[in-house]
């Protein structure tokens, strides 16, 4: 960010929202200041309360957290924008207008902002700043920095940031402690929430920055932590600011309770795992269903020293796989993508490599008992797929979407059999043992992209079921920098991905599969899905006005999306796999949707005795 390029108010534009006259505000009548906002419905907590249900107010203070992050390394402690990998945690440095509650569906509470107000209609959502809210430097954290910071994630930031907002129309000053977001339409019941998700960023200290540039210096913040040491590529540590402005603000109280944190990089899982055996760092949710199994049986968790605890969460559902990039034309044809998902044989990989932990992915909200289709199309979600009809596969409307079973014994002949069906369909068929297109003669071939060698054991089998088709598949696994390049410019054929859902489903949705996405660089729409159905579902989502109506257009959206065949779907499991040495303490109760490790903390008495035990153990 250093190129010191002097960007002038006027340029940034985030001072054009100048003090308006009081006739403008005639809708706000009915938007009266709240603590908080709900997607849907009441709110759990009411005003005045003092903390969340899942933390321990009086937990206390201190001790050092040592987690790990997987990649070779980062070269820039600015996460808003595509240019430069980030370090891990840099976002502990920043704050939003409000914070998330764990344990409801979609409601957010005052932080930066202390009232939150929306008019019945939505059209507009307005904020009061809180007095006291102050970055690192002791300056007050103001209504411009909020217009600012707008302007420049708008204007500069990642895509996923243009995406996001694209429904603001515009911003206001309304006098020093109130700023309003206008939108373009209303009854988008979640742009409100949306907005009180927006980092807030210090517009006197970007004044003489480029925003766009990669860099490695501690960024202003008003969080909870300031970055505290560097060391490129290598590890990067945070300290807790000991008069931090929000400590006692409702949604932070209990909150970040570690004195230091410290984020060491480990060039891939199999290293990291074996670096978190010897006791290098303290915490991870473990990725490997193979190693969950087999890899923990050590000394430390016989003694009780290194926990395993699975953990059931709730959320709006997951979904994983090889997503397969349409805007290479060997894959455009759906019947194509069809085909290759008869090569991936589930059953087996989920028996010998997973240890029958997982369940298929049959959904883009799989674990979902709300939002995932099932069965055919009916009632309000029929009525929201039949203008579409003549846009749809007829199947959707008369079959229901399932994925190929096998026997899990390895012998998958019939999968392959349809799939060469299909191909020949689609104009494809084999010739000298290999899988061509008959109009021109060439050969379907493409690279797998991976970034942890993990995916290896699981790509192979793939690979080799495609060579059984005649497909020339290979799988190229690359540094996290360069995989992350790749993913950003869509420079990829095939790559493995998971996208979580929120309870509350909306305008992220228009990243993931809208038609806007599939060209804008950096965004998570993977597969490059263009697809004017697609869109108008999505929309339906967006402005959805109550929560049957997001259910059915997300049902309907679903249906659309399976129907597509974009991707092969891997698998979930709807807990998370838990690793920690035993030094922490946490809350008697832990929030419905997420594991939240920092409302933990560290117990000295058991640190110290975890320290001490560490040194004495025998070798595995």
């Amino acid at each position: 960010m250093m190129d010191r390029r002097g960007f002038s108010k006027a340029g940034l534009g985030f001072l054009g929202a100048s003090l308006v006259p009081p006739f403008r505000f005639a809708r706000a009548a009915d938007a009266v200041p709240a603590h908080g906002l709900s997607m849907y419905g009441e709110l759990h907590y009411p005003p005045g309360f003092t903390h969340f249900d899942y933390v321990n107010p009086d937990a206390p203070k201190g001790g050092n957290l040592v987690l790990s992050a997987v990649g070779t390394t980062f070269d820039t402690l600015n996460p808003f924008v595509l240019r430069g990998v980030p370090a891990s945690g840099v976002g502990l440095v920043y704050q939003t207008l409000a914070e998330n509650s764990q344990d409801e569906p979609f409601a957010e509470y005052g932080l930066i902002a202390e009232t939150i107000a929306t008019p019945e209609d939505r059209s507009f959502v307005e904020y009061r700043l809180r007095e006291n809210a102050r970055w690192h430097d002791g300056r007050p954290v103001t209504v411009d920095d909020v217009v600012f910071s707008f302007d420049i994630l708008r204007s500069k930031g990642a895509p996923l940031y243009r995406v996001y907002y694209a429904d603001v129309e515009r911003t206001e000053k309304i006098d020093e402690r109130h700023v309003r977001f206008l939108f373009k339409g209303s009854f988008n019941r979640e742009l409100p929430l949306i907005m009180g998700q927006l980092p807030v960023l210090p517009a006197h200290w970007w004044q003489e920055r480029d925003f766009e540039a990669p860099s490695l210096e501690p960024p202003l913040g008003s969080g909870p932590y300031r970055v505290d040491r560097v060391e490129s590529g290598r590890s990067v540590s945070y300290a807790l600011v000991e008069d931090w402005w929000a400590k006692d603000v409702p949604v932070m109280k209990g909150r970040f309770n570690y004195g230091r944190i410290r984020y060491d990089y480990y060039r891939d899982a199999n290293i990291a795992f074996e670096a978190f055996k010897a006791g290098a760092f303290d915490w991870q949710i473990e990725s490997s269903a193979q190693r969950w199994v087999t890899g923990y049986d050590i000394p430390a968790v016989r003694q009780g020293l290194l926990i395993k605890e699975e953990i059931k969460r709730e959320s709006g559902g997951v979904i994983q796989g090889f997503w397969l990039n349409q805007r290479r034309d060997q894959f455009k044809d759906r019947r194509v993508r069809e085909a290759l998902g008869y090569a991936f044989d589930f059953e087996w990989s989920n028996r010998t490599l997973f240890y029958d932990q997982y369940t298929r992915c049959n959904s883009y909200f799989s674990g979902s008992s709300v939002f995932a289709a099932t069965g055919l199309p009916e009632g309000a979600e029929l009525a929201l797929l039949e203008p579409y009809r003549d846009q749809l596969p007829p199947e959707l409307f008369s079959q229901e979407f399932t994925l190929p079973v096998t026997d899990g014994s390895g012998n998958n002949r019939p999968q392959l059999r349809r799939a060469l069906e299909l191909l020949k369909e689609a104009g494809w068929e084999v010739q000298n043992r290999r899988m061509v297109e008959v109009a021109t003669g060439r050969p379907m071939q493409f690279e797998i992209l991976l970034d942890s060698p993990l995916f290896e054991r699981i790509a192979g089998p793939f690979v080799k079921n495609l060579e059984r088709l005649g497909i020339a598949a290979t799988v190229r696994t690359v540094d996290s920098a360069q995989y992350q390049n790749r993913v950003t410019a869509f420079d990829y054929d095939v790559i493995a991905q998971i996208i979580g859902q929120s309870l509350s489903p909306g305008n992220e949705q228009r990243e993931y599969w809208g038609s806007q996405a599939a060209t804008q660089e950096g965004s998570r729409n993977y597969a490059g899905i263009s697809d004017p159905v697609v869109d108008a579902m999505i929309e339906k989502v967006i402005y959805a006005n109550s929560r049957e109506e997001l259910e059915t257009a997300c049902r309907a959206m679903d249906r659309v999306l399976l129907w597509g065949y974009h991707l092969i779907p891997h698998w979930y499991a709807m807990y998370d796999r838990l690793a920690r040495w035993d030094k922490f303490g946490r809350p008697e109760q832990m929030p419905r949707y997420s594991i939240d490790l920092f409302s933990w903390w560290i117990e000295n008495q058991r640190a110290t005795k975890v320290e001490q035990a560490k040194s004495e153990l025998p070798a595995d």
